[in-house]
């Protein structure tokens, strides 16, 4: 069953979060299998960031948390708190699941 990660960022860590974007992203590359979806939360009046969003095609919150504890972000100490929760997928893409 997918897992869907939310986090949120640390106030104030806007440049945290810049400087270790392209080795996020080339995580979030290297785990493309894993990923449905994910990106990030964006203030409605700029494209400052607040935190993100994943949706994992992972069994277990074991792995849920194995992954998002391997993102670069949660390594330098960027998210405040994550939140884990088990997702039914329902419509994806246009395609009903239910």
């Amino acid at each position: 069953m997918p897992y869907f990660i939310e986090t949120f960022d640390k106030p104030d860590h806007q440049q945290v979060r810049l400087d270790a974007r392209p080795e996020h992203l080339a995580f979030l590359e290297a785990n493309k299998a894993l990923l449905l979806a994910c990106g990030a939360k964006l203030a409605d009046d700029s494209d400052a960031a607040s935190g993100g969003v994943y949706l994992v095609d992972v069994e277990t919150r074991a792995e849920a948390e194995e992954f998002i504890a391997k993102d670069p972000f949660v390594k330098i100490g960027l998210f405040a708190d994550v939140k884990i929760t088990r997702w039914r997928k329902a419509y994806l893409d246009g395609k009903g699941y239910v």
